[in-house]
Formats: C-alpha cells, sequence, structure tokens
C-alpha cells in the first residue's frame, strides 16, 4: 500500500469535484467597517459627557 500523506500547506486531491471557484461578494458598506461605527459612538459619547463636564465646572 503507497503512503499518500499530504504536506500541510497543500490541498489534498479531490476526485470527481464538480465544484466552482465562487464569486466575490460586493463590499458590504459601512456593516463591513464596524470601526467607523465605533468610532462615531466614542467621539458622540465624549462629547456629550464634555457637555455634562463642562456644565458642572461652570456653576
Amino acid at each position: 500500500m503507497a503512503d499518500r500523506r499530504v504536506p500541510p500547506q497543500e490541498t489534498p486531491p479531490v476526485e470527481a469535484s464538480i465544484a466552482e471557484a465562487h464569486q466575490e461578494r460586493p463590499d458590504g458598506g459601512i456593516w463591513e467597517h464596524p470601526v467607523v461605527i465605533l468610532s462615531l459612538i466614542v467621539v458622540g459619547s465624549v462629547f456629550f459627557a464634555a457637555l455634562f463636564i463642562g456644565r458642572a465646572l461652570s456653576l
């Protein structure tokens, strides 16, 4: 019996595969980049907190 081990970096051969390469999906817009949303939330929270701090210090 032959030893048919495949190295970890290679994909083993597949017999009778009829699958085709998948199509790449389009960019999901702003939902694809949550850092933008998170940044807006953080900036808004800091601004809102600064209003309260400024008002407390002005008393």
